[in-house]
């Protein structure tokens, strides 16, 4: 069962003027591949049609919309109860790349070096940045595919925003920790630099961890965004 679930669109959404979302979903029977569908599902509905043209603002009442919907549908279905999902989406204006976040599901840029521009809601990156847990030991954790933040965790939902100045030749990588679980970073942003074809370069990333078990469903999404 696949319980990630993607959108993008290189196009304008509403007021957006392209739009990446993907979502990891977690919870037992269909719940975790419902979560996921519905959430992006529901942010894309929601930014179709705002009349905001803040992205931080399109972007936030569309997951609090997400949530509201998650947990109102776990609420009336015993076969969805508990269920959630990491989200991360992102949209591109010019040269200003804005990032809404919440769980372990990340974005990076890839320029000169990777630079991972969302935070693990999960709890031993939590243990990582109180200085508890040596980063390599986090990767195979047994606790790491907790996550501490989700769509439809409750009524509230705490999102992180970021947004970040692109550089020319920039590339934008968005995935769930099916790749991350099994690829280093270091490893990671080898295959992007040695690639020239966006979708190729997926295909190996993919293809890799697969190789190195695939322990998870592994989604990948990558945008050259001075390339459109």
């Amino acid at each position: 069962m696949n319980q990630d679930y993607m959108f993008t669109s290189e196009m304008p959404v509403g007021n957006l003027p392209n739009l990446y979302v993907l979502a990891d979903g977690m919870g037992g029977h269909n719940a975790g591949d419902y979560a996921s569908r519905y959430t992006v599902e529901t942010i894309v509905q929601s930014a179709q049609g705002s009349r905001e043209t803040s992205p931080v603002i399109i972007l936030r009442e569309a997951i609090w919309k997400a949530n509201h919907a998650v947990v109102e549908k776990s609420g009336m279905d015993i076969d969805l109860e508990g269920m959630g999902t990491t989200v991360v989406a992102a949209t591109v204006n010019d040269w200003e790349l804005c990032v809404a976040n919440v769980g372990d599901s990340r974005l990076y840029i890839a320029g000169q070096y990777l630079e991972q521009i969302t935070k693990d809601h999960s709890y031993v990156q939590e243990m990582v940045r109180r200085g508890e847990l040596r980063p390599e030991i986090a990767r195979v954790h047994p606790d790491r595919n907790i996550i501490t933040r989700a769509v439809g965790g409750g009524p509230e939902i705490e999102i992180d925003f970021f947004e970040v100045e692109l550089k020319e030749n920039d590339r934008i990588l968005m995935c769930s920790d099916g790749l991350t679980d099994m690829l280093e970073d270091r490893e990671i942003f080898e295959i992007i630099k040695m690639g020239t074809d966006s979708n190729e370069i997926v295909d190996t990333l993919v293809a890799r961890a697969n190789q190195y078990g695939g322990n998870d469903n592994i989604t990948v999404i990558l945008t050259e965004p001075f390339m459109w």
